[in-house]
């Protein structure tokens, strides 16, 4: 286990890599459209990485996680111009929603992994849906597909472009979430529907 006191340097060294990865990527998308903000960009979380890049200084705001390594993927973030809110389903659940649906109503595009912070990976959580719902915003499913690609053994099997891929970004149709008990039950199995087709 790394000491704390090497935690930073290693997330560093880790963005460095990521960023200089990145920089080789060639993205080509399929289904995009001139969505008008505000609404949700909904990802599996192993895909994190891979969409990075290709959302980068839009000024799209992240649901990020409060546990520590929600940290590092904040710093590797903010670098490429994406603001955020800390918080989860898991940890700080209320405060990441209330974040998400502040920034909706000010008008911004938020990015969240229904399947994380923890799992189970690909299994759409209701936070994302629930937010949407309360915002009156739309959900767009999102996905991403790499040519040839790294995957660790972490819980979601996180994806990680190798050198010079190409990532095909494939947008589903947007999604508006029905009122009560039962919008938000259809919601989640639409949403997970559609992330399933567009990472097929």
């Amino acid at each position: 286990m790394k000491p704390r006191w090497a935690e930073a340097p290693a997330a560093a060294v880790g963005a460095t890599l990521i960023k200089t990865l990145a920089a080789t990527w060639r993205y080509r998308e399929i289904g995009r459209r001139p969505w008008q903000a505000p609404y949700i960009f909904v990802l599996w979380h192993s895909r994190v990485l891979s969409l990075l890049p290709f959302h980068k200084h839009q000024g799209h705001v992240l649901l990020i996680s409060r546990h520590r390594d929600g940290q590092y993927l904040a710093n590797l973030a903010q670098g490429w111009g994406y603001r955020f809110v800390r918080g989860s389903t898991q940890r700080g659940g209320e405060v990441g929603l209330l974040g998400v649906v502040r920034a909706l109503e000010a008008g911004a595009v938020v990015a969240i992994t229904p399947d994380g912070p923890r799992g189970p990976a690909e299994r759409v959580q209701p936070g994302a849906i629930a937010a949407a719902r309360h915002a009156g915003v739309p959900i767009i499913p999102t996905g991403a597909r790499a040519s040839s690609a790294w995957f660790l053994n972490s819980w979601d099997r996180m994806c990680i472009p190798k050198p010079f891929a190409s990532v095909e970004v494939r947008f589903g149709a947007p999604i508006l979430i029905g009122a009560g008990k039962e919008g938000l039950r259809e919601g989640i199995a639409a949403v997970q529907r559609s992330l399933d087709t567009v990472n097929a």
